[in-house]
């Protein structure tokens, strides 16, 4: 950390009315800085011991791919979701291109229909449109950084098949208006809920509106494994299909055929498939990270409060809509809109603090290009976003530290 930062912090300090404890932190973290200790961005909290013993589990009975562990923990995901049927598999991304894959198929979409989305996501939700033959229609977000409903029905054409929703930050924004215009409108809803694991709305695990539902276990997700996923679907036909399509259109699993103490080499192969599968090593430390998953969030949702008690006076910073009567968020990213969103970052480098950026718009990258200028307010949101450590592994004096130095750089603005 510079010596710069840290004289201004310590200038500051009168101004937030807290100067021992503020110029301690500044002391406290110029000393961390000096042996190179930064504040993540992500840290994922892993529980090493209960991880060990489920993969152990694995290891001794010899077992470690699809199967066993991956049945179990989707036994536990329909449990907790309310779902009726949940596929364990190796990311996210496999989830949305075969969330898509299936629809297509059951629904006769042709290639060059639409599906409404958002700009402001990881590229992974619009590619799966793409590797599926459809179109990505973008629609503006709105103040919540979500999915705006009143540019999802200005966008909507005869070609329109579906809307694709993602809860940014476990945001759920105003998901339930999308779902009530998919219902009214005769289309097709899937939730991208790679950062709503944990997320509730009106006090149930949220998804039961759409047609399939995404989450992500991914290696810095509020349910962290090395990297994997699920698909749930409304209708369990549906659900079948996609084990099937997930394991090259086969229509047994190898555990399955293996667990009469006895190999059985007859299968049929009914559909062209992918190796989509995630494997039991992956679902072991799933299982084990769900015991933790509502205490963790917890921290997280403390984490929230705190940040917004802190920053909400400042008025050179906005902080996205969250809508407490129906959303109980994940809080997987915690963000922040800012004047001058690169200056900002860089000065919270200096000070030893990761910050992100979640995301740039879509529109923005070459291959979604003839969507720019479509969606301004993501645009915006693009160049003005930041995302502030948040995770169940900060301490008490890192969370105060990373509010004082914002809130000094603020008042040097």
């Amino acid at each position: 950390m510079g010596n710069v930062m840290i004289g201004n912090l310590i200038k500051y300090s009168k101004q937030l009315n807290n100067n021992d404890v503020f110029m301690n932190e500044a002391l406290q973290m110029e000393k961390a800085a000096s042996v190179g200790k930064r504040i993540r961005l992500f840290y994922p909290k892993y529980h090493v011991e209960e991880c060990l013993a489920q993969i152990r589990e694995c290891l001794e009975i010899g077992w470690t791919g699809n199967g066993f562990k991956t049945e179990q923990f989707e036994e536990v995901w329909i449990k907790y979701t309310g779902q009726n049927n949940a596929l364990f598999l190796n990311s996210c991304s496999a989830a949305l291109e075969l969330a898509l894959d299936v629809l297509k198929t059951e629904y006769g979409w042709d290639d060059g229909d639409e599906v409404i989305t958002t700009p402001n996501t990881f590229v992974s939700t619009n590619h799966a449109i793409l590797h599926n033959g459809l179109k990505p229609v973008f629609a503006d977000i709105d103040d919540t950084n979500c999915l705006d409903p009143l540019d999802v029905e200005r966008k909507m054409s005869q070609k329109t098949r579906a809307v694709l929703f993602v809860g940014i930050g476990g945001n759920a924004g105003r998901y339930l208006d999308i779902a009530k215009i998919c219902m009214e409108n005769g289309l097709k809803l899937i939730l991208d809920a790679s950062h709503m694991v944990g997320t509730k709305i009106r006090g149930e695990v949220a998804g039961r509106e759409a047609d399939a539902v995404c989450y992500s276990f991914q290696s810095v997700k509020n349910l962290t494994t090395a990297d994997s996923g699920m698909l749930c679907f409304n209708k369990p036909e549906l659900g079948k299909q996609a084990r099937k399509k997930a394991w090259l259109g086969i229509n047994q699993g190898t555990y399955e055929r293996n667990s009469e103490n006895a190999y059985r080499w007859n299968y049929d192969v009914e559909y062209i498939g992918y190796k989509y599968q995630g494997n039991s090593v992956m679902a072991a430390m799933a299982l084990a990270q769900f015991q933790f998953l509502d205490q963790d969030n917890a921290i997280r949702d403390k984490v929230a409060s705190y940040y917004d008690e802190k920053l909400a006076p400042y008025r050179n910073l906005a902080i996205p809509v969250r809508i407490p009567n129906d959303c109980k968020s994940s809080h997987h990213l915690y963000q922040i809109l800012v004047d001058d969103r690169d200056r900002m970052i860089d000065r919270m480098n200096e000070a030893g603090i990761e910050c992100g950026v979640h995301y740039v718009s879509n529109t923005r990258y070459s291959m979604y290009s003839y969507a720019r200028g479509t969606c301004p307010r993501a645009e915006y949101v693009s160049d003005h976003v930041i995302s502030l450590p948040i995770h169940a592994a900060l301490t008490d004096s890192e969370i105060q530290y990373i509010i004082n130095t914002l809130i000094g750089i603020l008042k040097e603005e």
